[in-house]
């Protein structure tokens, strides 16, 4: 079994600069994801990205906000195929895991992303696992997928201002999007109905944190929920792997 080693350097240098500012359109992307003769029609993007097909950023973008609008889409709710991937991840050895772990790691994995299915923890340890049991197919889909989900949220906005945020659709995705940077991050701040500030632990690039718009969260909210996210992906030191 050949092994890479995991690098934080995998994917801002994909992610810079490499899509337009596309803020989200709630309106347009209903339409277009309910309709049956549109390009970006839901059901029939979902299955190109399950199958691995090629897709641009585009439809990326609507696949990805559109998520919101799908019956699966329950974000306060909890996950335990995550909890599973947890603990395995706890226990395993990184660098020469069994055979049966890495089955046991992907099986859990595809039962997370049943309900959080652009989730970058998800997509960057279904890479790491693939490629590991020497899949390289898989290990380059779901790579891209982590790739093009980062750069999504990276293009939908600045992430500088309270005004110019970027959008998720979990909390833990804009934890994701900090740490794939190799950065890490203090609690974050609520700051409005709409926009959350998480902080950085030193100061990058001038920045002090990011803006995250996370409303649609919380559009189906009951009124008595209290939302516990967790705050990190890096579990026994796994980051997003440099493919060369």
């Amino acid at each position: 079994m050949r092994l890479k080693k995991l690098f934080i350097t995998l994917l801002f240098a994909v992610i810079g600069g490499a899509a337009m500012a596309q803020v989200p359109d709630n309106d347009k992307i209903f339409a277009a994801i309910n309709d049956s003769n549109s390009e970006y029609y839901y059901p029939n993007l979902m299955m190109r990205y399950q199958a691995g097909d090629a897709l641009t950023d585009l439809e990326y973008h609507y696949l990805y906000y559109g998520y919101a609008y799908q019956a699966s889409y329950r974000p306060l709710n909890d996950n335990p195929g995550m909890t599973k991937v947890q603990n395995i991840m706890a226990r395993i050895a990184i660098d020469t895991p069994s055979v049966a772990d890495i089955d046991e790691l992907i099986a859990a994995c595809s039962e997370a992303m049943e309900q959080d299915p652009f989730s970058p923890k998800l997509l960057n340890i279904m890479a790491y696992a693939y490629g590991t049991a020497g899949d390289r197919k898989r290990e380059k889909m779901y790579a891209d997928h982590l790739a093009a989900i980062l750069r999504t949220i990276a293009s939908s906005g600045t992430g500088a201002k309270e005004k110019e945020p970027m959008h998720i659709i979990l909390f833990s995705h804009g934890i994701d999007f900090i740490a794939a940077k190799g950065w890490n991050q203090r609690k974050g701040k609520i700051i409005s109905r709409t926009v959350e500030f998480v902080p950085f632990d030193v100061p990058k690039d001038k920045l002090k944190g990011y803006y995250f718009d996370y409303s649609r969260i919380y559009w189906n909210k009951p009124d008595d929920y209290t939302f516990k996210r967790e705050r990190t992906w890096q579990i026994n030191n796994l980051k997003p792997r440099e493919y060369k």
